[in-house]
C-alpha cells in the first residue's frame, strides 16, 4: 500500500487479544483490494493526468531524494505503482512492493502503458526476503505506510537486508500524533504508543469519502522513539529528522490548502506537526 489509512471510522477499539498473524494480513489485504477502485477513479490520486506525465511525488521527499537517475531503489508498500513509477521516470531503476495483488496487477498494467520498466513484487513486506534477491543504492517509503506493520523491528531489519553498504534509507510519515485522535479530530482516544492493534471498520476510502464500499482493517499506532530505535537497532545511522507542519494531502478531516499542495488542519493552524521524515545510511 501507499499513502495513509484514514480514520473515518464507524467504530474503533483496541483488541484485547493476540491477533492472529495471517488473520491481520488477509484482513488488510481484502480491505486494499476492496479500495482500488475507487482510487483508480479518485482525484486524490489522479490517474488522468498521472498517465499525461505528472509525477506522483511531492517536494519533501523529492528534496530527500535528490538526483536518483542511474540509482536502484526498492520501493516498499507501493500501493498501485504511481510514486515507484514517478521515480522510474526520473531515471531511477526501480522495484516496487505491495501486498495487495489486484494493486500490484495494476501497477504492472501502468508500468507498460507509461512504458516504464519498473520491476512490482506481490508479498507480504515481512517475507520480501523470500522473493527478491537485490540490493539497493535506496530504500524507500512514504505516507501511511507503518501504520500496517505490527512489528518495526521486523520491519527495519527488511530495510536493513536491501541496503547495500552505503545505501540510504528515506522514509517520509503522517506525524503519530494525528492518529490518537478521532474521526473529527476533537478527542484524544488512541494511544500515542504502540500498545495494542487497533481494528476498525471504515466507510469510503480516504481517497473517496463518498465511495460505497466498506473496509475492516487492522493497524498500529508507532511512536516516533519506536521508529528511530528501530532504525538504529539495525546500526543505520540517522543523518535526518525532521517534522513539518503540513501535509502534501488533506488526509483528515478539517483539512485546507493554505499554499499549493501544503494542507493544515484548519483548526490547529500551525500547531500541530503533521508529517515528519527520516534519512539513515
Amino acid at each position: 500500500m501507499e499513502r495513509m489509512v484514514a480514520k473515518s471510522i464507524t467504530f474503533g477499539h483496541y483488541e484485547q487479544t493476540n491477533l492472529d498473524m495471517e488473520n491481520y494480513i488477509e484482513m488488510n489485504k481484502k480491505s486494499w483490494d476492496n479500495r482500488l477502485e475507487s482510487h483508480l477513479s479518485s482525484d486524490f490520486y489522479n490517474l488522468k493526468a498521472f498517465l499525461n506525465g505528472k509525477s506522483s511525488l511531492n517536494s519533501i521527499e523529492l528534496d530527500l531524494l535528490g538526483d536518483v537517475r542511474g540509482k536502484s531503489i526498492l520501493h516498499l508498500q507501493c500501493h498501485f505503482g504511481q510514486d515507484s513509477i514517478s521515480l522510474s521516470r526520473m531515471g531511477a531503476i526501480v522495484t516496487g512492493v505491495d501486498f495487495s495483488e489486484k494493486s500490484i496487477d495494476k501497477a504492472r498494467e501502468l508500468a507498460i502503458v507509461t512504458q516504464n520498466d519498473t520491476e512490482f513484487i506481490c508479498c507480504n513486506l515481512y517475507e520480501l526476503p523470500e522473493h527478491l534477491n537485490k540490493k539497493y543504492d535506496i530504500v524507500f517509503t512514504s505516507y501511511g505506510t507503518i501504520t500496517w506493520m505490527p512489528d518495526l523491528l521486523k520491519w527495519a531489519a527488511v530495510v536493513k537486508h536491501f541496503l547495500k553498504p552505503k545505501g540510504k534509507f528515506i522514509f517520509v510519515e503522517f506525524h503519530p500524533i494525528v492518529w490518537m485522535f478521532d474521526d473529527d479530530l476533537e478527542t484524544i482516544i488512541y494511544n500515542y504508543f504502540n500498545v495494542k492493534p487497533i481494528i476498525e471498520e471504515e466507510q469510503g476510502t480516504y481517497a473517496d469519502r463518498s465511495a460505497t464500499i466498506s473496509n475492516t482493517s487492522t493497524t498500529w499506532n508507532h511512536s516516533i522513539s519506536e521508529v528511530v530505535q528501530s532504525i538504529m537497532s539495525m546500526n543505520l545511522t540517522i543523518t535526518n529528522l525532521k517534522e513539518y507542519d503540513y501535509a502534501p494531502y488533506p488526509f483528515v478531516k478539517g483539512c485546507e490548502e493554505f499554499e499549493p499542495i501544503k494542507f493544515r488542519i484548519k483548526k490547529f493552524e500551525n500547531k500541530l506537526p503533521l508529517v515528519y521524515s527520516i534519512v539513515a545510511n
